[in-house]
């Protein structure tokens, strides 16, 4: 009588997306279901999207500035500004969050803050009062201009290669402070734009912001300040200070804060001059 070999059975192996290990029983693991993995790559596309989606805002910011210079609501341009640097602050710190970084999110968010940082407040200023000293004004507007798109090359190129306690040099949203607050501080004030000196204040600012931004002083960064970290609790309440001042004369108190900063640079690298003398001394 011919014997026959019992067939093998064939187990199925059924392979399931997101999980680490498939159970022999070929059962879906505890909690799994065929929207879950789809849901899943939903959320990581939508956090990965999130920086992005606040450098485009920003750069609407920007954009809006400009347009607002152009029919000379130059009170709205200026606050336009300070909204895009309040988002230009939100994105990097999300993606460093959600870990969602890339190397798109970074040139991305260099071409709105050129945007938003660079041509609105140099063209903001031409605008309102550098138009009237003719080719000093426009001169002025391009140092600014031109300080930072350099600015901004020189952060890309030296980005891992730099003390992340300090930028080198004027950071472009700190100098479009100084652009934007000057202008609002002045409006808000009710000072009159045919003022023999305004336009030459506003000439030196803009040199002093645009050749800043390419300079070697160091800046603060701010970066040490992590929100997923404890901070003392005087931190907390000078946080809290800051706000209150800021909210009872916005366009004094951030113009004000935004010049000391402007100067703490140069401040910081005197001190370390001197420390550096007195050590080799």
């Amino acid at each position: 009588m011919a014997s026959f070999k019992p067939r093998r059975a064939h187990t199925a192996v059924t392979f399931f997306p997101n999980t680490s290990q498939n159970p022999a029983n070929g059962e879906p693991p505890r909690g799994y279901s065929a929207g879950s993995g789809r849901a899943q790559r939903f959320r990581q596309r939508g956090i990965y999207l999130l920086p992005n989606a606040l450098t485009t805002a920003a750069l609407f910011c920007g954009f809006y500035a400009i347009v607002q210079a152009m029919n000379a609501r130059f009170e709205t341009a200026a606050i336009a500004i300070f909204f895009a640097m309040v988002l230009d602050g939100m994105d990097g710190r999300i993606a460093r969050m959600t870990k969602t970084q890339s190397a798109f999110g970074e040139q991305y968010d260099s071409l709105a803050d050129m945007v938003s940082f660079g041509a609105a407040p140099a063209l903001i200023m031409y605008e309102w009062v550098l138009k009237g000293l003719g080719r000093w004004g426009w001169i002025a507007a391009f140092v600014y201009c031109a300080g930072a798109a350099l600015r901004l090359a020189r952060f890309n190129s030296n980005l891992h290669a730099v003390d992340k306690r300090f930028f080198q040099g004027l950071p472009c949203p700190a100098a479009a402070a100084l652009m934007a607050g000057f202008v609002w501080l002045v409006i808000d004030n009710r000072i009159s734009v045919k003022a023999a000196w305004l336009p030459w204040v506003a000439f030196a600012l803009t040199l002093y912001a645009g050749i800043t931004m390419v300079s070697s002083a160091p800046f603060y960064s701010g970066k040490a300040l992590d929100v997923q970290h404890r901070v003392p609790f005087s931190v907390l309440l000078l946080v809290v200070v800051v706000f209150v001042l800021v909210s009872f004369d916005p366009p004094r108190m951030l113009f004000g804060l935004f010049i000391l900063y402007g100067l703490s640079g140069y401040a910081v690298w005197i001190w370390r001059r001197w420390q550096a003398h007195r050590h080799h001394s």
